[in-house]
């Protein structure tokens, strides 16, 4: 019988100063890592060489969802609520701090309009039904993750979204994308997807075995244009996590060529997985112990995505959302 995976295996020695939590001057002047896994072979670039490894015949597949203010206060900002979606006009599931303040029926008011805790879930996530519509730009703030340490900027209204976004939904921008310019993006073959990043994108594993881990789910959309375009590439690269789980998700349900769909996924990929829609991926570095990494662990192998890991600290790359990327081949 194999050994179960653990959380811990998935560890990794990071420095605090490598986190990136500003971004850089320019969305393209970060670096790249490249991960060759056919030749085990790791090397340095800049994400400006990004096309060099492009085809014309292949084709990249970004996520154009839009990063909605999700961060919210009452009056006198001693309450702070994340909201999670809507799942009726004027009912929102939220997670809510501090959490004892926050019992059922217990008030509150944001912008003016008033609400009350209708439920609580067994997770801690709160039901609150409000009198009227909230205008979410207005009052809502965006909700960093929490490693930057500090709320949000004026500059993050601009760069934590990508430059074709277009679908609001997301609470978390896929990181992955925000290193494309328009004229970029205009010289390599590309389409999109949707998936709404949710919070889970910030929730540590907290189960021993990562098969306990339970996944959270997320809204998602392929087109038919979009469809089509997948299937008939020759390569198929994924521009971040967020595609990977939508085309892995979709190539399991059809086991051939994918078709467009609507719907949520908490598809967990982790070692062991056999993918069958993602050739390729651009992504971030991801944090220790999560199910980015392990996602990554699963596409290049752990062996080799932890030497890469290790290299990428010793040359001093920047981590997470607003940090450097890697292109894994």
């Amino acid at each position: 019988m194999a050994k179960a995976l653990l959380t811990e295996d998935f560890d990794y020695d990071l420095p605090e100063e490598l986190i990136a939590s500003i971004p850089r001057k320019d969305r393209n002047g970060s670096r790249m890592m490249v991960i060759d896994r056919s030749l085990g072979k790791i090397s340095c670039s800049r994400f400006g060489d990004f096309k060099d490894y492009i085809n014309k015949d292949d084709i990249c597949i970004l996520n154009d969802t839009k990063v909605v203010p999700s961060r919210f206060f009452n009056e006198n900002r001693k309450i702070e609520i994340i909201r999670l979606e809507e799942t009726e006009p004027n009912v929102w599931k939220c997670l809510v701090r501090p959490g004892k303040k926050m019992r059922i029926n217990s008030p509150i008011s944001i912008g003016g309009v008033d609400g009350t805790v209708e439920k609580i879930l067994p997770d801690g996530e709160r039901m609150i039904r409000f009198s009227d519509s909230i205008n979410i730009e207005k009052h809502g703030e965006l909700a960093l993750p929490h490693y930057m340490k500090r709320d949000a900027d004026p500059i993050d209204v601009k760069r934590y979204q990508t430059v074709y976004a277009k679908s609001p939904g997301a609470i978390a921008a896929p990181t992955a994308g925000l290193h494309f310019t328009p004229q970029l993006l205009e010289g390599i073959p590309h389409t999109f997807i949707t998936l709404h990043v949710g919070i889970g994108t910030f929730q540590p594993v907290r189960a021993d075995r990562i098969i306990d881990h339970k996944m959270h789910s997320e809204r998602f959309h392929l087109s038919e244009k979009s469809a089509l375009a997948i299937n008939s590439a020759r390569r198929k690269i994924a521009v971040g996590t967020t595609v990977t789980r939508v085309l892995e998700h979709l190539s399991l349900k059809s086991m051939s060529e994918i078709e467009s769909a609507s719907g949520q996924t908490n598809i967990f990929i982790y070692p062991g997985h056999r993918f069958l829609g993602t050739d390729a991926l651009l992504t971030n570095f991801h944090l220790p112990k999560s199910t980015l990494f392990m996602l990554v662990c699963a596409l290049a192998g752990t062996d080799l995505m932890k030497e890469a890991y290790k290299k990428a600290v010793l040359e001093k790359f920047r981590f997470f959302s607003y940090g450097d990327c890697c292109l894994i081949i």
